[in-house]
């Protein structure tokens, strides 16, 4: 039982690894060689967890392996631009100004009503707006309206706006997040003063508390266990 833990564990933390080392991606964000790395060692990796005839490292040096020969490739397809076409393909223009690119379309076989249901998760209706819409190696589609049924800005609308602050969590299940205290500019006191107003008398009462710098606050006391 203890032996299935720790290789358990073992093989867990290696897997965490070779995800991290891939970047922070949703699956479907991973390049081709990427979706395939995952798939290889999670099958590598319940070989050993299950079956504990299997010796440790018949799973952790293929897993390795993998990994660093991921690392090679990521560091050569940066500096090997017909690698990177070769192992990652190309963006396609599948819409240009206004009309269906159909060669682009057949090439990554692309059916018109996977085109349609991106377009929707866009809010794009109409594909005579669209200017352009390319097929990115990840599998999602970018797409550019025309200038006249773009969102309109503030800035074209040369309307005056203040600065937008991102709000970081200050304390966080009843622990105080001092680093973030700090980047914000406030102090331990404000914190308490905040707590005060809100008839809170301890951090370790408040479930949530999101500021920004204009000290807009967003806060949320813990419930009553019931």
């Amino acid at each position: 039982m203890i032996i299935a833990f720790f290789r358990t564990v073992i093989l867990y933390t290696l897997l965490i690894i070779g995800i991290r080392l891939m970047g922070k991606r949703q699956v479907g964000e991973l390049e081709p060689t990427e979706l395939v790395l995952a798939l290889i060692i999670a099958d590598l990796a319940s070989v050993p967890m299950q079956n504990f005839g299997t010796p440790l490292f018949n799973g952790i040096i293929p897993i390795v392996t993998l990994l660093a020969l991921t690392t090679a490739m990521s560091v050569l397809t940066m500096k090997s631009i017909r690698l990177r076409a070769l192992l990652c393909s190309k963006p396609a223009m599948i819409v240009e100004h206004g009309k269906l690119c159909q060669d682009a379309m057949r090439r990554t076989r692309l059916t018109i009503d996977e085109l349609l249901e991106e377009l929707r998760m866009q809010n794009v209706t109409d594909i005579s707006t669209v200017e352009y819409a390319v097929l990115e190696t990840n599998g999602r589609i970018s797409v550019l309206l025309y200038p006249e049924h773009q969102s309109v800005t503030a800035g074209q609308m040369q309307v005056s706006t203040q600065p937008l602050w991102y709000p970081l969590v200050v304390v966080s299940d009843g622990r105080l997040m001092r680093e973030n205290l700090t980047r914000l500019g406030f102090t331990e006191d404000w914190v308490r003063a905040q707590l005060l107003q809100r008839g809170i008398q301890k951090v370790e009462d408040v479930f949530i508390l999101l500021a920004d710098r204009t000290e807009k606050i967003y806060f949320l006391g813990k419930e009553a266990a019931g």
